[in-house]
């Protein structure tokens, strides 16, 4: 983590907000259009409606419609349009309203966004972040509450990072605009206006492709990433009352994950519980499995435990919560993994 390096070495405080995530974003979008001229911001609805989440609200209003841009219903063509910013100098940041909303736009990230660097041998990078909302659990129609992110970190080319707090969204997001390469910020839609943090004024950055430990214990860990964090730490917290301990640890960055807190906290507990609301085939959670099995296999004690979404189009709001992990779940596996 980056973080007011001045700041730290003479013991100033540092002055913060205390900010729930959507909070954040807009604070983390304003800190960067004010500090660099070449960012802006297109989406639909993101200008005078300030974003379908008020991600964006006040923005247009204080920087413009030049560089807070409203644009037609088509992700592939806004996509492809910061594709040429890019290209030309800009730092495009796009809101997809919805991830699922995301599938128009694949070509144009599969074949133009991730391969930019490789197809010129790296005289040119493409510095454009991607803002998706996504998720269930917020009663949303159908194609609104998809959890792909396993489709993106699939693509070599661009990073995949999700926040679960409003102090790790602002600085990832700053993060995110600074990288030289392709960014796709996902943001869990169930913690948007969940609990504050203290989120530092000045600029800050949260490295991408390092995870975080929420949590210690010694009998096992847990990892997860976005709006699951909230569960599984009260999954966790519940088990202390039958003397089990957990290290609770947030990816934070999907792609690359981060292997070396994965190994050093598997080679300590021997025992693995991985919790994410995407489908179970071919999710992040079997690449975890691998790095697992490539680091730590002989430090195991007890088969790796998945909680996940199932292998479904996640389903209408009435029944969402059938689809979600929950903390039983969690709890079950837990103890599956303890008792083996």
């Amino acid at each position: 983590m980056v973080m007011s390096k001045e700041l730290a070495k003479t013991g100033e405080k540092v002055k913060t907000n205390s900010f729930n995530m959507i909070q954040a974003i807009n604070d983390g979008l304003k800190t960067v259009l004010e500090k660099d001229k070449r960012t802006l911001l297109l989406g639909e609805d993101i200008g005078k409606n300030g974003g379908v989440f008020r991600a964006t609200d006040g923005l247009q209003t204080k920087f413009g419609e030049q560089r807070v841009m409203d644009t037609p219903l088509s992700e592939a063509g806004f996509v492809g349009t910061a594709v040429g910013m890019a290209l030309n100098g800009l730092k495009p940041i796009v809101e997809i309203q919805f991830l699922g909303f995301i599938y128009p736009a694949f070509e144009q990230i599969a074949t133009h966004v991730t391969r930019t660097r490789t197809r010129t041998l790296g005289h040119y990078h493409m510095p454009m972040v991607i803002r998706a909302p996504y998720g269930t659990g917020v009663r949303s129609p159908e194609i609104h509450s998809d959890s792909v992110e396993a489709f993106f970190a699939h693509m070599p080319g661009i990073k995949v990072v999700c926040p679960s707090t409003a102090y790790d969204a602002k600085g990832l997001l700053l993060a995110a605009v600074e990288d030289p390469d392709p960014v796709l910020f996902l943001e869990p839609m169930r913690l948007y206006r969940g609990k504050r943090y203290e989120v530092p004024v000045e600029e800050y950055h949260i490295e991408l492709g390092k995870g975080t430990m929420v949590a210690q214990g010694g009998d096992v860990s847990i990892f997860a990433w976005g709006a699951m964090m909230p569960i599984a730490l009260e999954a966790a917290e519940n088990m202390k009352q039958q003397a089990i301990s957990c290290d609770v640890i947030d990816l934070r960055s999907l792609y690359p994950l981060d292997k070396e807190i994965i190994a050093n906290s598997v080679q300590k507990t021997g025992r693995v519980v991985i919790i994410h609301e995407g489908h179970e085939t071919g999710g992040i959670g079997s690449e975890i499995i691998s790095i697992i099995n490539e680091t730590s296999f002989l430090y195991l004690k007890a088969p790796i435990e998945k909680v996940t979404g199932f292998d479904v189009p996640v389903p209408l709001f009435a029944l969402e919560n059938d689809y979600l992990p929950t903390t039983d779940r969690i709890e079950q596996a837990i103890l599956k993994v303890y008792e083996f």
